[in-house]
């Protein structure tokens, strides 16, 4: 999808946000949501700027900045929100190189998959999450 098609989404559904989407390494789902009114070609070519340190076991705070760069060929509207709003997965990237953030799980899994490939070990890899949990027959608890 190209910056076109996203603004021609954005009309299509009448959206009035963008969440950003992204994942952190202990599996997590984040995101920030954004008005349309932001959308323009800076945020397309180098993504929005977040503060790294806030998500467990990713920056430091003397060095946070990190930035979600859109994936255009991830966007879709979101059925839950109130207000219309397209969701948008995102890669977490390092803003001066915008090279894939090392501790972000889908620069890994892209990373990995290039490995794969160059080294010759396989043509394809696949990725997927692996949810858990406990179903209880019986729970109890006390409070004093």
């Amino acid at each position: 999808m190209s910056k076109t098609a996203l603004l021609a989404a954005i009309k299509e559904h009448d959206a009035k946000f963008i969440d950003l989407r992204f994942t952190d390494t202990r599996g997590k789902e984040q995101h920030i949501t954004i008005p349309v009114s932001a959308i323009d070609d800076d945020f397309i070519d180098n993504g929005k700027m977040i503060d790294g340190s806030s998500f467990k076991g990713w920056q430091k705070i003397h060095q946070s900045d990190l930035a979600l760069l859109p994936d255009l060929n991830h966007v879709l509207p979101d059925p839950f929100y109130q207000d219309s709003t397209l969701f948008v997965r995102c890669n977490v990237v390092d803003p001066q190189t915008l090279l894939g953030y090392e501790r972000d799980p889908r620069s890994l899994a892209q990373r990995a998959e290039h490995y794969l490939k160059s080294t010759g070990i396989a043509d394809q890899a696949f990725f997927g999450p692996e949810p858990e949990f406990f179903i209880f027959d019986d729970v109890r608890w006390e409070t004093h």
